[in-house]
């Protein structure tokens, strides 16, 4: 069994990835989790991995499968493929679904916002199969866009063959890899109505309403707590994987395997606990604060703003200095033009001393066309003449 904590030790900042036996003499010793086959700890803001056990372990990961689900929903109404206010039709196949289900009727139809509610909230597996339908035109096709994002997301440990969870050959995934498209979702805001709601309505006007009661219970009783998703199965036995807010910091904690509920309840509860209580964030720029220029070689315009696309920040130990942490924009001396936007174009660098602690990538805000030759004349020439 692999077991790695993070700051057992006394250094001052969190690397990223924390493997082998842990960071310190006392790193082994903190097993967070010990009902868990499979476990781990993330700060979602940096994907500091604080704590893991056994995190790449492939194992049935039930319904916490209805994260990427989810996560595919959300984008396709990012990109404006769907709106909340789209009706979706149940197919009998939807409706067939069995375990946990929002009771969909073949033929009935919901609006995309009711069936996130039945998939974030109740676990609906049937609310999930019409969702997959409605975006890709079958589950199987879906499930082609499942294994597309794990891929674009550099996942080693996952492989889906449904899209709700329910028992299947060839359907795996990690503690790491959940951990990974949990923060992935988190980044879209709007999930959060549906996965820190405890309890809503569905069908609420019609003579049959169906109550929903969120089946992850920390959301009502963790302060903070507001998702994800919960999953069992025989197999799998009871998972989690759940995220929770304070004074700056979200973590996200998975947990596969749990012998039962209340172990499952208390061990993410205290693995939230010991983020909380030994982390702090240092910002270093908060998402569209300005960070710089680059200058454009040949471009239409001479020079690139810099803005930050989120927020820069490192984990800190509490008690800990932040004195010597700084950091410096690495780029070109000069870029050539055409310049795509979200082409990668520099870093930002942080230190700790003379220590690299985190990078992150710089990419360009918008396009920067080539200048023809004759605005790259006029611009030679400007201080001769006064063509415009």
């Amino acid at each position: 069994m692999a077991v790695s904590v993070l700051g057992a030790s006394s250094g001052a900042y969190a690397e990223e990835k924390a493997k082998g036996t842990g960071t310190g003499s006392n790193a082994a010793a903190v097993d967070l989790a010990p009902g868990a086959r499979s476990a781990i700890l993330m700060d979602a803001g940096t994907g500091t991995v604080i704590y893991e056990k056994n995190s790449h372990d492939k194992l049935p990961p039930a319904s916490i499968t209805k994260i990427m689900t989810m996560l595919l929903t959300v984008e396709a109404l990012d990109e404006g493929k769907l709106q909340l206010t789209d009706k979706v039709r149940t197919s009998e196949y939807a409706a067939s679904m069995g375990g946990s289900q929002i009771f969909l009727e073949p033929g009935e139809e919901m609006t995309v916002d009711e069936m996130l509610k039945g998939i974030a909230m109740a676990s609906g597996n049937d609310a999930s199969v019409a969702m997959a339908e409605k975006i890709a035109g079958s589950e199987s096709a879906f499930v082609d866009l499942m294994n597309s994002k794990a891929e674009a997301l550099g996942l080693k440990d996952t492989h889906f063959a449904n899209c709700n969870g329910l028992p299947a050959q060839n359907h795996y995934s990690s503690a790491h890899d959940i951990a990974v498209i949990s923060r992935e979702l988190l980044k879209h805001e709007r999930i959060i109505k549906y996965t820190g709601s405890y309890q809503d309505y569905l069908r609420k006007d019609s003579a049959k309403p169906f109550w929903l009661v969120n089946t992850n219970k920390l959301v009502r009783f963790y302060t903070g707590a507001d998702g994800l998703k919960t999953g069992y199965t025989s197999e799998a036995k009871f998972c989690l994987s759940a995220t929770a807010a304070r004074d700056g910091l979200r973590a996200v904690a998975v947990v596969l395997g749990e012998p039962n509920t209340k172990t499952r309840n208390s061990e993410v509860s205290g693995m939230f606990d010991y983020l909380f209580s030994q982390y702090k964030m240092h910002t270093i720029h908060k998402k569209g604060d300005a960070i710089g220029t680059l200058k454009i070689e040949k471009g239409v315009k001479t020079e690139l703003p810099l803005t930050a696309e989120e927020t820069y920040s490192v984990l800190l130990k509490k008690g800990i200095t932040q004195e010597g942490i700084r950091h410096e924009l690495v780029l070109p001396a000069n870029l050539k033009a055409p310049v795509a936007a979200d082409q990668i174009i520099g870093k930002l660098v942080v230190y700790q001393g003379t220590n690299v602690i985190k990078e992150y990538e710089l990419k360009a805000g918008e396009d920067v066309a080539k200048a023809g030759w004759w605005k790259l004349f006029k611009r030679t020439t400007g201080s001769l003449f006064t063509i415009d």
